[in-house]
């Protein structure tokens, strides 16, 4: 008898490459321990005043103290939208005219927003522009939706620095395509890669002048290591750029600067009325987020914006260490490896392009590394999962993938952990050379 049907989406269908090494790390049976650097899966508590929500769910002040859980509406609780208000108010950006619609974290408001601005692939309706190597789970839901991406490509120099192309290019690559929206993320998962508020302007004025909504991702805001005041779409005003007020909207989550990867909860924000109330309507048919999630992260909209300038204060000063750290770790154990500059965010890309032998597939090498790879250090046997970056760009079949070479670190295990990270990479990376 002839197997069921899959459709050719499913059938077709292969892990993200954030989740590729974890998976093929799992089917493991040598007992062989894993630093887990593949996916930003941060593992540190959460701000005080959630986990203080948290430890009371059957409080008496709890609204689950009597065992009930009921649907919220589905825009989200009152209480949990305005949490998500005090934060971007928090970093010193105005949230008068703001609307926000409550997510499942901030994947459910990606597709959310994929679907209300992009049409369908092959029709005359417009793709979602990316700006690559990016955060690959916005393909990923491109793709389910049937909806087209289309990209610009940015490069890493040997100096570290993804640098755009000019704007020339830029705008070339929009007028070709008309897309509906342009993705960016100022904190850029997963190349580190910070935008000033000039280049968000800058890119502003394309969206503006071609008819595109601006989209910005901005789940590490205020994660930035350089010195610059954070940024954010909520900074780039029709003052600066006339017409960019009603088509911005931002992604926001509490899973990373807050802490609450599996908390599941994050929002959609909008100046434009409109699309807030199409985004609740198309969410009706998920009836609402986590109820319980909501309740915990909405303990911030009591917190002061002193206060949470100082969580921000202290999320920086935990990672900026291990960034530097790690960046000088491993250029000195694997010499002209190149390492993408730790300007924001919780990630690095490491290149070996310059010192690979021919056809050195990342892929490959991560899968190797997760299924037989193994490194003696002080007295344990340790491998190391990454993610393969060639998943974050949109190349063409037959076009070279910069992401061959590239692999994404997250800076999610713990500071001791982190330091063995360079001198693992280089022992496993020096064992698959040589057995190829």
């Amino acid at each position: 008898m002839a197997a069921p049907t899959l459709s050719a989406h499913f059938a077709n269908r292969r892990p993200s490459d954030i989740r590729m090494a974890q998976i093929r790390h799992a089917e493991r049976t040598d007992g062989v321990a894993a630093v887990n650097v593949a996916i930003g899966n941060v593992s540190l508590p959460m701000h005080p005043a959630m986990i203080r929500r948290l430890h009371d769910l059957g409080g008496a002040q709890s609204p689950f103290r009597d065992g009930v859980v009921k649907y919220s509406a589905t825009r989200g609780t009152a209480e949990c939208n305005a949490a998500f208000m005090n934060v971007i108010a928090a970093s010193g950006f105005p949230v008068d005219g703001l609307h926000s619609l409550v997510a499942e974290g901030g994947s459910q408001a990606m597709e959310i927003m994929i679907i209300g601005l992009c049409g369908p692939a092959g029709s005359r309706e417009r793709p979602l522009l990316l700006i690559d190597a990016a955060y690959t789970n916005y393909k990923s839901m491109a793709d389910r939706l049937g909806r087209a991406t289309v990209s610009i490509q940015r490069r890493l120099g040997a100096d570290g620095k993804f640098a755009l192309p000019d704007a020339a290019e830029i705008e070339r690559v929009i007028a070709t395509h008309k897309p509906g929206a342009m993705v960016v993320i100022p904190y850029d998962n997963p190349t580190g890669h910070f935008y000033d508020q000039a280049a968000l302007e800058d890119l502003a004025r394309l969206c503006v002048k071609h008819d595109v909504w601006m989209v910005s991702d901005e789940a590490y805001r205020e994660l930035v290591y350089t010195g610059d005041r954070p940024t954010s779409i909520w900074g780039v005003t029709d003052a600066q750029v006339p017409g960019i007020e009603g088509r911005r909207i931002s992604i926001e989550t509490a899973s990373k600067v807050w802490n609450a990867c599996g908390l599941r909860i994050g929002a959609m924000v909008t100046d434009n009325p409109e699309y807030n109330q199409r985004a609740i309507a198309e969410s009706t048919a998920s009836l609402c987020s986590n109820v319980i999630g909501q309740h915990v992260f909405a303990a911030l909209g009591d917190e002061s914006h002193a206060d949470l300038q100082a969580w921000f204060a202290k999320q920086r000063e935990y990672y900026r260490g291990m960034l530097q750290a790690f960046t000088e770790g491993m250029r000195a154990a694997l010499p002209g490896v190149i390492v993408s500059s730790p300007d924001a965010s919780i990630y690095s890309v490491i290149d070996v392009r310059d010192i690979a032998k021919p056809g050195f597939d990342a892929r490959k090498f991560v899968e190797f590394c997760a299924g037989s790879g193994s490194v003696s250090v002080g007295g344990e046997t340790l491998t190391l999962l990454t993610a393969p970056m060639a998943g974050f760009y949109s190349v063409p079949a037959g076009d070279p993938n910069p992401g061959d070479t590239q692999m994404r670190v997250a800076y999610v295990e713990t500071p001791e952990r982190m330091k063995l990270v360079p001198g693992l990479f280089a022992e496993l990376f020096g064992q698959y050379e040589k057995k190829r």
